[in-house]
Formats: C-alpha cells, sequence, structure tokens
C-alpha cells in the first residue's frame, strides 16, 4: 500500500489550449478512499489516467509512495484498475479472467488458485467460478472485474465510474459492497464518478473538480456544511442547495420579505445559498409560488419560483431552477399555493457574485 501525490500535474490535449488537468495539486493518503467528482469534461477521468499512465502528463509529477511514476510504464506503476466496462474475456471462466493477469505475470498456478479463491471469497463469487461471463448478472460481472483486480494485490486501486452500467437499485447495493470490501482490505483507493450521491456515500474524502481545476477537497460532511465556492455549494447535496442573488442594503441582503445579515465588505449583492432542510415555514420572509410537490414518504419536497420576480438564480444559464423546499410530509401544500419560509442564520451560506467564493 501506498499513498498518492498530484505535483502540480497538468494535461493539454494536442489542439486545445485549455488544460483537462490544470496544476492539480492532491494528496491521497495511505489506505484512504478517495473520490473525484465532477460535471462531465471536469477533468476527473483523466486525472485518473495520468495516475494509471495512460494519459501523458505535459507539467508536473506524480508519485505512488515515494516512487516519482510520471514516466513509469502503466504496468510498473503496481496498480489496478476497474472500468466502467467490464472488459471480461467472454471465452473465459470467472475463475480464468480473475487471474489471467496473474498468468501472464509468470504467477504459479497454485498461488494464482489460491488468491483467485481468496477474492471470490470476498466477493460471494464462489459459486460462479466455473461460469462464463454471459451466464452473469451486470453485478456479477462487475464484481468479477473487482476480482480480477484484487487478486493483484496491487499498491493502489483506480476506478473509473465502475457503476454506471447497473441499474438504481443494483448500484445502491454494490456501492455499500464495494466501500466495505475497500475497508477491509485498507487498499489505497482513487474512485471517479459524476454521481455526487455515490461520492459523498463511500469516500473518505472527496475532491470536487470544475473546468480542470480542484475546487475544494475534505470529508463528505464539510463538504456539505461548508463548500468553498458555490460550484460545490450547488454541485454537492441532492436535492441541490439553493443559490440566489440577492441585492444588499443597509447591511442585510433582501430575500423577498426575508432579511439575511451580510458583512460589510459583501458588496451591492451576494449570492444567498440555503440547503432545502435550511428553510421553515414562517408567517412572514420568503415568498414562493409551488409549481410541483414530490411526496417521497418518509419527505415532501416542494419546487417552485420565487414571487419576487426580480430575484436571479446564481446560475444564469440554469432556466428551468427552480427553489426547492423539504417541507413535512404529513401536511405538504398544493400545486398553484404560495408558502412562505424564513431561514434561520446557520443554515444561510454567503457567496461572492464575482467569483463565487465563500464569504460566510
Amino acid at each position: 500500500m501506498a499513498s498518492v501525490v498530484f505535483k502540480d500535474a497538468s494535461r493539454i490535449y494536442p489542439g486545445t489550449t485549455t488544460p483537462a488537468v490544470d496544476k492539480l495539486n492532491l494528496t491521497v493518503n495511505d489506505g484512504e478512499f478517495l473520490v473525484l467528482v465532477g460535471p462531465s469534461g471536469c477533468g476527473k477521468s483523466t486525472s485518473l489516467r495520468m495516475l494509471a499512465g495512460l494519459e501523458e502528463i505535459d507539467t508536473g509529477a506524480i508519485f505512488i509512495g515515494d516512487r516519482d511514476v510520471t514516466n513509469v510504464a502503466p504496468k510498473d506503476r503496481d496498480i489496478a484498475m476497474v472500468f466502467q466496462s467490464y472488459a471480461l474475456y467472454p471465452h473465459m471462466t470467472v475463475a480464468e479472467n480473475m487471474g489471467f493477469a496473474l498468468k501472464i505475470a509468470g504467477v504459479a498456478k497454485e498461488e494464482r488458485d489460491r488468491r483467485v479463491l481468496e477474492a471470490a471469497k470476498l466477493l460471494d463469487l464462489e459459486p460462479y467460478l466455473e461460469r462464463k461471463p454471459k451466464a452473469l448478472s451486470g453485478g456479477q460481472r462487475q464484481r468479477v472485474a473487482m476480482g480480477r483486480a484484487i487478486v493483484r494485490e496491487p499498491q493502489v486501486f483506480l476506478m473509473d465510474e465502475p457503476l454506471s452500467n447497473l441499474d438504481a437499485k443494483l448500484r445502491v447495493a454494490t456501492r455499500t459492497q464495494i466501500a466495505a470490501l475497500q475497508r477491509r482490505l485498507g487498499i489505497t483507493t482513487v474512485y471517479v464518478t459524476h454521481d455526487q450521491v455515490e461520492a459523498m456515500t463511500m469516500g473518505d474524502r472527496v475532491a470536487v473538480l470544475k473546468d480542470g481545476l480542484l475546487q475544494q477537497v475534505d470529508t463528505p460532511r464539510n463538504l456539505y456544511d461548508n463548500p468553498a465556492n458555490a460550484f460545490v455549494a450547488g454541485f454537492i447535496g441532492s436535492p441541490a442547495m439553493n443559490l440566489l442573488i440577492a441585492p444588499v442594503s443597509g447591511g442585510k441582503a433582501k430575500l423577498g420579505g426575508l432579511d439575511v445579515d451580510v458583512p460589510s465588505s459583501a458588496g451591492s449583492s451576494v449570492i444567498v445559498g440555503v440547503r432545502p432542510e435550511g428553510f421553515t415555514p414562517s408567517s412572514k420572509g420568503f415568498e414562493v409560488q409551488v409549481e410541483v410537490v414530490e411526496e417521497l414518504g418518509a419527505d415532501a419536497f416542494v419546487y417552485g419560483k420565487p414571487v419576487d420576480a426580480t430575484l436571479k438564480f446564481a446560475n444564469a444559464s440554469d432556466e428551468g431552477a427552480q427553489v426547492i423546499i423539504r417541507w413535512d410530509p404529513k401536511n405538504p401544500p398544493k400545486s398553484g399555493e404560495k408558502v412562505t419560509v424564513s431561514a434561520k442564520g446557520e443554515s444561510v451560506h454567503l457567496f461572492n457574485v464575482a467569483d463565487g467564493k465563500r464569504i460566510k
């Protein structure tokens, strides 16, 4: 096992001027499960492929343990990768697929069989060792791909959206199995996903990327409670944080009828962020015209538009943006109604309009 360090690592694809990954500085601790998350095109898969040696590094360096692997061939980096596609050999049995890399490496048959059996026990694949991939479900095939990585006993696991081919229910079950397995094995793992729920539930820490730049790296709880900027605030959390641009007057941001205290350095307007559960019904405050109510049994979410039409959402390109309020599921409002909510000071996040950085 070993730590992983990206030191000012950049990747610029031929024919482009903007880096796909721009001066990435990131340390993955020994035995840690770190998740790289962000929207499509943010550079998360490129970062993983740079670590694997599948993409060149234009500037900077990457270390695995104390070893600089920047110019080391992929096969010599002591890593094992699990891809989005299972990439199993259809003519081989499960046991043969899992042990194939060891066979190529010249590992003795007795040792190969021992490692394959150990991995099969970990992954509940013992009954399927003699089956071919076509006789397995999607979840079982993904576990075989995991087993193929485990038997190599690498220093680092790399996983590139390994659950994206599974249906929603199976994804939930498999992500808990992967997280539990990683904690049992204690192998340093870098996991890429675009699904922030996956990131929040699996990682010891989560690194959020946007446009090739690292925005924040922290524990899931701290990312949720203390986002470094408006992008992280809006990306982390499901449903997303409400982000509205509010005018500032007399030291207060005006969110309709709701006044929010702001620092004197805030300027003429701020981005006010409130998570859906941060709003509470009130006799006066922020008015919302209800458009849709989602009743989920244990929860209800109200979706609507601010009654004050002058208020703008922070993401101007998101034409369908709505205010989202978590509501008492036993007493939800109806579509077409107006509701009034307030927000306590600790529930309110403030961000700079110009650069999105956190003010409070």
